[in-house]
């Protein structure tokens, strides 16, 4: 057995800085002294006997034994003869005398639910996307367009005639999701519950088979295919993956060799009250060894492009969720669970030094700073984080009679504020739409054509907005229903008038934002307040432009309110012609405005033009923008200072009237 898991391996393990453990521990079909086999591998340190469970052992214990190897607490056996596809556990004597039947931690293949063996997998797969996987080491992660279809394949589409629950094949949802997600200009899926999970209504989050891609749409070659394919029609692959917390569940992690293993022993910090789940004990090296061989396991094995980590607020402080009295400082005294911040720098090193193309993303609603800082600089090394207080201030905002919005105009602003102080995603996920939360169409109050009016201008609002896009599937065609993962989403929605305006508009959107630079580079300086102070109208104008002398800079002018603007003015750049680039409306013709000479909004020239109800609109810019606007101008600009125009006299001339900005605090 030493052939197989060296002394040298079970060392790094115990180190925690084995990055490829997961091609020692667990089942692997391999020739070892001229036999061909299967060789298994198991960590149960306080196991006092451990054994193989299949069918040629008639699943009974101790017919297949496990031996120890050192003092790591590592067993392992050969079984000669023993290859591809036949099921397996592990039965494990633990330190508390009870015999527990464990899948293996490590397995790459499960069966499907409610089956809790694992399958001897050989990982198998003829790559197709060398194309892709060369490009994306070329990129850099803040100056390139990402917008994110975030899926859960079981409800994304079924079809009865295949199965019980209507799943279809990883393949058949290559062809079907690369088709529309391209049609509609995403570049990236973001895949739901993948890693193997017994329990549907988890939606994944409570994960048993860290390694292995469920078994409901298919074998681990079929989830290969999936991913090679959507490669090779240029969209990126990002998983969700769960490094907090794994379930209860008798065949998986919890209380895995008779007592706390991959858990913490203190169940102040090894149990989620509210989850029922249990949390990992980071600060064990071979616990921390575990999800971090795993990340890379899914970023180099299966090609993906980025891992979204859930539940990051709950790893990074102790009594993050928990009541008063129910959890304990750590040993500086401060809240903070150093043991996972220190997890997720070494992971954010390690992808670095591997995988320096991977997206690492954080779901975390707290104020920490420097979450997508390196580690080198002393960050917590996440590439990206989702901007938890933007998407609460946009959805309340949303939720407001139009009348009363102008009382909350800070809401939409604020945010800007804080969005360079990290790499953000805008999320508008499935937690948003679930659970009498209701789809983002029923959030907005108004008749039908109102809240699909504001629903589109809400969406042009987030393109322009600095930072990533996400949306969860099924809101770009306005759903009517909550998500609910034992359904299809409501596809026939997409051909119904008016939903299927939303859906085309926010097409247009997504094919604007790939194709202007100046709306996915995310570095200071790309974003300017036109008109930030315009609250009694509900209107906001801002520009968008890239740095340096590459693509065009963008006027956005969106309508909160079902109220026609005749005579909306907004200042710009420059006079020149503006053409219109999209409009939320139907309507898509050539279309322009030309800028004249007057002093606006601290600019030089002004846009005058008819802002219809509910209505977005961004125009290019001329090339003319780019002279150097006047030094006081550029002050008053900077201080938000704002200049009202008014007209006075048949000329038409602009009389100034300067007002000061409000400041408003900073939002989380």
């Amino acid at each position: 057995m030493e052939e197989f898991v060296s002394s040298y391996d079970r060392y790094l393990f115990a180190q925690g800085t084995h990055y490829e453990i997961y091609e020692k521990l667990g089942a692997h079909v391999c020739e070892l002294d001229g036999v061909q086999g299967t060789h298994f591998a198991v960590w149960a340190p306080n196991a006092r006997a451990v054994s193989l469970l299949c069918g040629r052992s008639d699943w009974q214990a101790d017919r297949i034994s496990l031996y120890r190897l050192g003092e790591e607490g590592v067993w392992a056996a050969f079984v000669p003869g023993m290859g591809e596809g036949e099921l397996y556990k592990f039965g494990i004597r633990g330190k508390d005398g009870q015999f527990y039947e464990k899948s293996d931690p490590y397995g790459f293949a499960m069966e499907l639910r409610p089956a809790t063996a694992s399958i001897v997998t050989t990982l198998r797969h003829e790559w197709h996307d060398q194309a892709w996987q060369e490009a994306q080491t070329l990129e850099d992660g803040v100056v390139k367009p990402v917008s994110i279809y975030e899926v859960h394949l079981g409800s994304w589409k079924k079809d009865y005639a295949l199965n019980e629950d209507g799943f279809l094949n990883y393949r058949r949802l290559a062809h079907e999701l690369a088709e529309y997600v391209n049609y509609m200009g995403y570049t990236h899926v973001e895949l739901m519950g993948i890693a193997e999970h017994p329990f549907d209504g988890s939606w994944g989050y409570q994960v048993t088979g860290y390694y292995a891609p469920t078994a409901r749409y298919g074998s681990p070659e079929d989830f290969a295919y999936l991913v090679d394919h959507l490669h090779q029609q240029g969209i990126g692959v990002i998983l969700d993956w769960v490094p907090c917390h794994f379930p209860r569940d008798g065949a998986g992690l919890s209380w895995f060799d008779g007592a706390p293993l991959y858990e913490y022993a203190d169940t102040r910090r090894g149990e989620h009250p509210e989850w029922g789940t249990k949390f990992f004990d980071l600060g064990r090296p071979e616990v921390s060894n575990f999800p971090l061989a795993n990340a890379l396991f899914w970023i180099e094995k299966y090609h993906v492009d980025g891992l979204r980590a859930d539940a990051v607020a709950f790893m990074l402080y102790r009594g993050y969720g928990r009541a008063e009295g129910t959890w304990e400082l750590n040993e500086k005294g401060t809240d903070e669970n150093l043991e996972s911040m220190e997890f997720f720098r070494h992971l954010g090193s390690i992808l670095r030094r591997r995988a320096s193309h991977a997206m690492l993303i954080a779901e975390d609603s707290t104020i920490t700073q420097g979450v997508t800082t390196t580690p080198e600089k002393g960050g917590i090394g996440f590439t990206h984080k989702w901007n938890m207080g933007w998407m609460h201030d946009f959805l309340e905002y949303l939720a407001l009679d139009p009348v009363y919005r102008r009382y909350h105009h800070g809401q939409m602003t604020n945010t800007v504020s804080y969005s360079f102080q990290e790499q953000f995603i805008l999320p508008l996920s499935h937690d948003e739409v679930v659970h009498l939360k209701k789809p983002l169409l029923y959030k907005i109050p108004g008749n039908m054509e109102d809240k699909m009016g504001c629903l589109k201008t809400a969406y042009c609002w987030m393109i322009g907005h600095p930072g990533k896009k996400l949306l969860f599937m099924g809101q770009d065609f306005a759903e009517t229903s909550e998500w609910m993962e034992d359904r299809s989403i409501a596809w026939h929605l997409a051909d119904v008038p008016g939903h299927r305006d939303v859906m085309e508009a926010w097409r247009r959107m997504l094919h604007l934002y790939r194709s202007e630079p100046a709306l996915w580079d995310d570095r200071p300086g790309t974003f300017e307040w036109l008109n930030g102070l315009d609250a009694n109208r509900s209107c906001f104008s801002f520009l968008r432009k890239p740095r340096g002398r590459q693509g065009d800079t963008l006027v956005f002018v969106c309508n909160f309110t079902p109220v026609e603007r005749r005579d909306y003015v907004t200042g710009v750049p420059a006079a020149g012609e503006y053409q219109r680039a999209l409009t939320t409306y139907p309507d898509q013709d050539p279309w322009s405005v030309t800028a004249v000479r007057g002093l606006t909004d601290g600019r030089p020239a002004h846009l005058d033009f008819c802002l219809r109800p509910y209505e977005s609109v961004v125009f290019r810019a001329p090339a003319l923008h780019r002279q150097r606007v006047p030094a006081m101008l550029a002050v008053k600009a900077a201080h938000g200072i704002r200049e009202l125009g008014a007209r006075a006299g048949a000329g038409g001339k602009r009389i100034p009237i300067t007002q000061p900005r409000v400041r408003r605090p900073a939002v989380e």
